[in-house]
């Protein structure tokens, strides 16, 4: 590989390098020799010291430099297994090594050769000899001290793999590479690099694939880290001062009127709760957009705040459009919002697939047709509008539409919510509201594009939720205490993981590892008929239609359903405060952040209530988790919580969501994200427009095509 590249050459134009290693490559979406180099290692191996053979102690990770005294290679019975064994000798001694079907070795390290070995040493059971399993071998001559290694006697880079192609395969490719691209141009000022101690680019590069030592690596994965963040940041920041230039209805505030409507409400707002509000009203009081986030956990009263801001809105002669991710939920927040603003509610409806309705205010509410609603809201005559994705539709016109309110924000796309920005002239304030926690420094990081409203108090009189783990043997004991609190006059929830036992024609394993997974349709049956028959049960799951869901949740907020078995369609949206128990079947099969959400299903009045987590999975993931959800007092701190045990990647899905895994894991340290927004901050104080900065302004545009939070 002489020739000269460059870091857009495709693998598939580089001499040497073989069609089968390209195809495997494209697997794992490396074409270009940047996407190779910035490829980088998962983790390393410190094989940098070279041991004599009689230094050699059991379990030790090592590097040897020996000479091949016997090889030879036969099938085992065991499992047809085909075993090369060799015997490697240095001036102190002599150890054996053994590698499992790669019949290959023979051919190369034939009896003479001299060989760095690299791997575990293992002692045996039959004869507590030491030996090496499967070590990583490289041929060197007899001056190996001059000779540079690649998979020995070093630092030893282990990448993310793929079928057919090894980490030993990518450090083949790599390092021939690194030495034959021209100098890489450094993006950042020697100011920058100085201040952030991190190295210039090509020193980067090199130390992160093939580094002398370990804070070698560390160092450059902290470059390329800072980098990525860095480029966020400046999105962030880009897409600020882009909606700081955009114009907005200003909805001017009257804060004695604001009192008075706070006053009317049958309950009393929390500290926080006034405070996000004051946040929101300040915000749009401008010219130009709002773009803020209110978050807080289940049950702390984001809806209520959003509904103050639309009532405003809709005094001051503006519209407000309030998107919810489900029927369910959207239906939800039209009887809350039509039940705390009675005086108010004139005005406010209801737009969804399966539902059209209008409030006349007082209590008086009226299904309508589609045509005449959309009628209303063109004429402004419904001037709060709470639906699902039906508010997105062309035929949907809002003539005044100052503020737009999205609940579980990430669960719509930015295009969705650019469809309802229709006047191109005043672009809407936004609101988004999220009952998932996410730690205050993600949230820095993610939507720093975002001003962030906390409410982190829940309710006066609110108890905390009892949250028990409940073993098998103990299931009994949870219907005694779950038919004591119905008789009581409260209700529950039971929750299953799917609504149907699969068919027992399919794949064996699959089949096997879902038989025992609880199932609606099935626990349905048996609570109804066997276990509870005194009382009624009902049944919830996303294949209902839309008139099936609506009759079972009126007819168990009403209590006319005691028990209702359902699958993750009430994760959001379902308000009954009667409710105090929520059981939850194959516990193990949920993410953290939605048995949380499951949790705040109940806990909603003044009744103490009860979170019972069932489980049949032995395994210790599963058993770490729930004990988090049961010892986490809100859901911040469980989100901590679910941090440390998944780190950023898995926490927040990083394949969706296309942020690099450097920059993942390195949400993790705040200095490094508060350093890359000042580095950002301080490039467009000086160059606003990126003019001077063309490649900053590429990567930024990238940047927007490729994340999304959603």
């Amino acid at each position: 590989m002489a020739e000269m590249l460059e870091l857009s050459t495709p693998l598939a134009d580089i001499r040497g390098i073989q069609s089968k290693f390209i195809s495997k490559l494209k697997k794992l979406g490396i074409e270009t020799v940047r996407d190779l180099l910035w490829h980088f290692p998962v983790r390393y191996e410190d094989f940098s010291r070279t041991y004599a053979i009689a230094e050699l102690i059991p379990n030790q990770e090592a590097t040897v430099t020996a000479t091949v005294q016997n090889i030879k290679s036969r099938n085992t019975w065991h499992r047809g297994l085909h075993l090369v064994e060799a015997e490697l000798s240095d001036e102190s001694g002599s150890i054996r090594a053994t590698w499992f079907n790669q019949p290959y070795i023979r051919n190369v390290l034939q009896p003479g050769r001299i060989a760095n070995f690299a791997g575990k040493v293992t002692i045996s059971k039959k004869d507590s000899e030491l030996y090496f399993s499967n070590p990583t071998y490289e041929l060197v001559s007899d001056h190996a001290a001059y000779h540079e290694t690649k998979h020995t006697a070093r630092i030893v880079p282990v990448y993310a793999e793929t079928r057919g192609l090894t980490s030993k395969g990518f450090r083949y490719l790599i390092q021939p590479i690194l030495h034959n691209i021209p100098r890489i141009p450094e993006l950042f000022d020697k100011e920058t690099l100085d201040a952030e101690r991190i190295p210039e680019v090509n020193e980067a590069l090199r130390t992160i694939h093939f580094p002398d030592t370990i804070e070698d690596a560390l160092s450059a994965k902290r470059r390329f880290a800072f980098e990525d963040l860095f480029f966020l940041q400046l999105h962030n920041l880009l897409a600020r001062m882009k909606l700081a230039a955009e114009k907005a209805y200003p909805i001017s505030s009257d804060i004695p009127r604001m009192k008075a409507l706070i006053k009317s409400l049958p309950f009393t707002l929390t500290l926080s709760q006034k405070r996000s509000l004051w946040e929101i009203l300040q915000d749009i009081e401008h010219g130009h957009p709002m773009n803020r986030l209110l978050q807080g956990d289940v049950g702390s009263g984001k809806t209520v705040i959003a509904g103050l801001a639309a009532v405003h809105a809709a005094e001051q002669g503006f519209q407000t459009a309030f998107m919810a991710p489900t029927e369910i939920l959207a239906r939800q927040h039209y009887l809350t919002l039509t039940r705390l603003f009675p005086e108010h509610a004139h005005g406010i409806a209801l737009l969804t697939a399966g539902e059209t309705r209008i409030s006349y205010g007082h209590g008086l509410s009226s299904a309508i047709g589609k045509t005449a609603l959309l009628r209303e809201i063109g004429t402004q005559k419904a001037n709060i509008v709470i639906g699902t994705h039906a508010l997105i539709q062309k035929s949907v016109v809002f003539p005044r539409l100052a503020l737009v309110i999205v609940d579980e924000q990430h669960r719509f796309g930015v295009r969705q919510r650019a469809a309802l920005e229709r006047d191109k002239s005043h672009i809407p304030h936004f609101l988004s509201m999220s009952a998932t926690p996410i730690p205050r420094t993600l949230s820095l990081t993610l939507f720093g594009d975002l001003d962030l409203s906390l409410i982190t108090e829940l309710p006066k009189d609110r108890k905390p939720i009892e949250t028990r783990a409940v073993p098998p043997l103990e299931r009994r004991e949870a219907y005694a205490f779950i038919r004591k609190e119905i008789k009581k006059g409260r209700q529950a929830f039971v929750i299953c993981p799917r609504i149907e036992r699969p068919a027992e024609d399919g794949d064996a394993a699959s089949v096997w590892n879902t038989l025992e997974v609880k199932s609606v349709k099935e626990e349905y049956e048996k609570l109804s008929k066997t276990v509870f028959p005194e009382f009624s049960v009902g049944m919830l799951h996303g294949k209902m239609k839309s008139i099936e869901k609506e009759s079972i949740m009126r007819a168990f907020s009403e209590n006319k359903v005691n028990i209702l078995v359902a699958t993750s369609v009430v994760e959001v949206g379902v308000d009954v405060p009667n409710a105090t128990i929520m059981m939850i079947e194959g516990s193990e099969r949920f993410g953290l952040a939605q048995l949380h959400q499951f949790r705040g299903r109940v806990g909603r009045s003044e009744h103490q209530s009860y979170c019972f987590l069932l489980t049949e999975s032995t395994a210790r993931a599963a058993a770490t988790r729930i004990k988090a959800l049961v010892e986490a007092k809100n859901g911040f701190e469980l989100a901590e919580k679910d941090l440390k045990l998944r780190g950023p990647g898995e926490f927040l899905g990083h394949t969706q969501t296309g942020m690099p895994d450097l920059a993942m894991k390195a949400i993790h340290n705040p200095d490094l994200v508060r350093h890359a927004r000042g580095s950002a901050a301080r490039i467009l104080e000086a160059d606003p427009s990126l003019e001077r900065h063309p490649f900053f302004k590429e990567r930024t545009d990238t940047l927007s095509r490729t994340i999304h939070w959603e």
